[in-house]
């Protein structure tokens, strides 16, 4: 929000000049985000009066003046301005003046001396173009400087609120905190109860009470609609960033800035029947003040007469009845609507208004009336007219809840200690109510402050009050141990490390995405769309992590990076498998993708694309060698991944991720020049692992067997080499694969597979015997679990 100093000194004028007032406020949490000076610096540049004119001897367009400044004798001023004339009061710099760009001399001009200059708003810099002298009416003090007349050595006050602060949405607001914080004494605006000079009024029906509680409005007939608005709040208006439109419009403009109330003038003489405050009817059309013509949806709160909807409530007028030059009875609104019924409404027509940025955060439901009053006298004496009786509607308004505080619990949590007489002085300058009983304070807060509403509210406004400069910052002292790391559980730090190590770089990218990567990328069809997405391509959670990692990579891309290994720790998000509609499980995954050649360019090795088992090592890595894979089938594929080339992960029979080229459909939607190889891993799983075992070194040699087996030609040498594993068959310490074989002399359907199996003793040297019975051992699990025979 942006004010004048002035303006708010004419509320509150503490002993503190700008900077250190600048300074209190943003300590006492009203943040201010800028602070600059109304007009440019210049010097003596004071009111003048031309008293005559003549014309130049020399020149046609220039004219010689007598300007009275206030010195005994008037001056000579060679004037070009088309607008000088005698009797004109205008800024006058005198010899010596300082303006912008210009310093002003005596000098003669063709011949003619001047001692001075006459001032456009140009040369003050205080509009673009050159428009003739600046005229000032004829009220002015002549000698006074133009700079104390103008307000010009006023600050522009720029402060940066928090949601919760909605009572800081106006002069008044800021003058309660600014007194509160300075001690000094607030002047509220004198507001007298106008006497109606007739009886007429209009009849206000509320139907959607809940919705707006409190509406007051009042005729006040034969109003000078063209009036021209004073200086003074011309002045307040623009210096808080608000054009000028009209004088009935400016004062309800000026009333919004002053109390925080927004308000509305209807003509009266468009008004159709009664005033109606309801909700929109489905489709329901209205043109508003800024001539765009919307269709309203049922939740939209209209005011309305017997034609229709009139106004969009608490966000703009319509054009309908929208006053003109020639409006001379009008109808001044002033009500209270709940934050949950304006807020989004003017977001979702694409507006944004000063009515409905305050109405979403909250009006002081308390001052309705009284800005009413204020806003019906400032017409009045502005554009005169006769003022009618109130209509008022009153239903059930938001009710303030008494809150306690114990001041133990405050002492808790500031740790400082505050005496009973220090929080009450506290509560008495930011004007609550309360009670106190055994170091329990009740307050009653204001009906303008909709941020109290638990005790941690009022410990923060002691915080402010008190000044969070003067919390000391004392270090804690306390004893620090070390937890515990089980060394069977690894952290999810062990993994990032893990991937850094083989050359990845970790990437962090949003939890939102694109509900088309979610569509094509995971076949992700039941998505978790955002009711509020920050843009229209971040409009779902994620169920995977490849989404981000691909967008990662096309952004490397195209700034010329030809290779890229990618890893992501992150959250992925899906429904509950209950049946419960918004109930939603997170998950923990790590995912990878490596595009490129295999190792940067380099002289000691030949240049070659990575590929499915440069990735595949990867896995197995993170899960130990104990990773099992099944190739992608036609029943079981992921939409994403080539289903030749990728297979599902499993660990201890547990599906737990995929690997896999990216489909050569994606490959080409994302001008891929090069393939790209993506795995993606379940975290919990990887974090679990077997702890070592110490066992003594052999000092005899090991046995070597060989065994050929034959099995069906579809069953996975993992299976087979993980049931050996888990049989723990004794003295049989290693079993791997040396050959594959599928030809002449095996059955159709089979293969032949040749393991080496290593035997040992710690303890003694091995004899036949002993190996014949582990061999056998052996043989009986792969029979028995998948009907393999010997070959001969």
């Amino acid at each position: 929000m942006q004010f004048s100093e002035n303006w708010l000194r004419q509320f509150v004028n503490p002993t503190l000049n700008t900077e250190e007032l600048s300074h209190a406020l943003t300590m006492a949490g009203l943040e201010v985000e800028n602070l600059q000076p109304v007009g440019t610096v210049f010097s003596k540049v004071v009111i003048g009066k031309i008293l005559s004119t003549e014309k130049h001897p020399d020149a046609d367009r220039l004219q010689v003046c007598k300007v009275d400044v206030g010195l005994p004798e008037p001056l000579q001023i060679v004037c070009g301005a088309n607008n000088a004339r005698a009797g004109l009061f205008s800024p006058c710099a005198l010899v010596g003046a300082e303006l912008p760009g210009m310093s002003i001399k005596a000098a003669k001009v063709r011949g003619v001396e001047s001692f001075g200059m006459m001032c456009s708003a140009k040369e003050l810099d205080a509009a673009a173009e050159p428009t003739g002298l600046l005229e000032l009416p004829d009220d002015v003090t002549i000698g006074q400087d133009i700079r104390e007349y103008l307000g010009l050595d006023d600050k522009l006050f720029t402060i940066k609120l928090t949601p919760n602060r909605s009572d800081c949405l106006s002069l008044l607001g800021i003058a309660r905190d600014v007194a509160a914080i300075t001690g000094a004494p607030l002047n509220t605006p004198d507001i007298q109860v106008i006497k109606p000079n007739h009886q007429a009024t209009k009849k206000v029906i509320v139907i959607a009470s809940e919705a707006c509680p409190r509406y007051c409005g009042r005729l006040i007939s034969g109003v000078n609609a063209q009036a021209k608005t004073p200086d003074w709040m011309l002045r307040c208006l623009n210096r808080s960033g608000i054009r000028s439109i009209s004088a009935i419009v400016d004062i309800t403009n000026y009333v919004l800035l002053e109390l925080g109330q927004p308000m509305h003038a209807f003509d009266a003489d468009k008004l159709q029947g009664d005033i109606i405050v309801r909700f929109a009817k489905a489709e329901e059309p209205i043109t508003l003040l800024n001539h765009l013509d919307f269709k309203l949806a049922a939740d939209d709160l209209v005011i309305a007469d017997d034609n229709g909807a009139i106004a969009l409530a608490g966000i703009m007028g319509g054009v309908s009845t929208s006053l003109s030059d020639n409006t001379t009875n009008i109808f001044l609104e002033s009500a209270f609507f709940t934050p949950d019924t304006i807020a989004g409404k003017a977001r979702r027509l694409g507006l944004i208004t000063d009515s409905s940025y305050r109405f979403e955060r909250g009006v002081d439901y308390g001052n309705t009336l009284q800005a009413l009053e204020r806003a019906s006298a400032l017409v009045l004496e502005i554009c005169g007219g006769s003022a009618g009786a109130v209509s008022e509607i009153i239903g059930i308004t938001p009710s303030r809840q008494a809150v306690d505080l114990r001041l133990a619990k405050l002492i808790s949590l500031l740790g400082i200690v505050l005496s009973n007489q220090q929080v009450a002085k506290i509560f008495t300058q930011l004007g609550f109510d309360y009670t106190e009983n055994n170091d329990v304070f009740t307050v009653m807060p204001p009906s303008y402050r909709f941020d109290i509403a638990i005790e941690e509210d009022l410990i923060e406004e002691i915080a402010r009050l008190h000044g969070y400069e003067h919390i000391p910052a004392v270090p804690p002292q306390a004893v620090l141990n070390m937890l515990s790391a089980p060394e069977s559980r690894l952290s999810e730090m062990t993994l990032r490390h893990q991937l850094v190590a083989d050359g990845y770089q970790e990437v962090i990218t949003y939890s939102f995405v694109d509900e088309n990567w979610e569509r094509d990328l995971l076949g992700n069809k039941n998505t978790i769309k955002l009711k509020n997405p920050i843009s229209s391509n971040l409009s779902v959670m994620r169920s995977g992590l490849w989404g981000g990692l691909i967008d990662t990579l096309v952004h490397n891309l195209n700034r010329k990076q030809s290779r890229a290994q990618l890893f992501e720790v992150g959250s992925s998000y899906s429904r509950a498998t209950s049946n419960t509609d918004n109930a939603y499980e997170e998950s923990q995954r790590i995912s990878g993708l490596f595009y490129g050649s295999f190792a940067p360019e380099q002289w000691t090795l030949a240049t070659r694309d990575v590929d499915f088992y440069d990735v595949k090592s990867t896995v197995d890595e993170l899960t130990q060698g104990r990773a099992e894979y099944l190739v992608a089938s036609d029943g079981a594929q992921h939409p994403a991944l080539h289903p030749g080339q990728s297979a599902k992960v499993f660990l201890k029979g547990k599906a737990i991720g995929w690997i896999g080229k990216l489909h050569p459909k994606w490959q080409q939607q994302y001008d891929l020049p090069k393939s790209t190889i993506l795995f993606e891993l379940e975290v919990a799983p990887l974090l679990n692992r077997k702890l070592p075992k110490h066992q003594e070194l052999s000092k005899t040699l090991p046995i070597r067997r060989d065994l050929a087996l034959i099995v069906n030609y579809d069953l996975p040498v993992q299976t087979l080499l993980n049931a050996i594993k888990m049989a723990e068959i004794p003295l049989i310490t290693e079993v791997s694969l040396f050959d594959i074989y599928k030809g002449k002399g095996i059955d159709s359907g089979k293969k032949s597979l040749a393991f080496l199996v290593l035997m040992q003793d710690t303890h003694k040297t091995l004899v036949d015997n002993d190996a014949d019975a582990a061999m056998a051992k052996l043989l009986d699990v792969v029979k028995i679990q998948f009907g393999a025979i010997l070959r001969a």
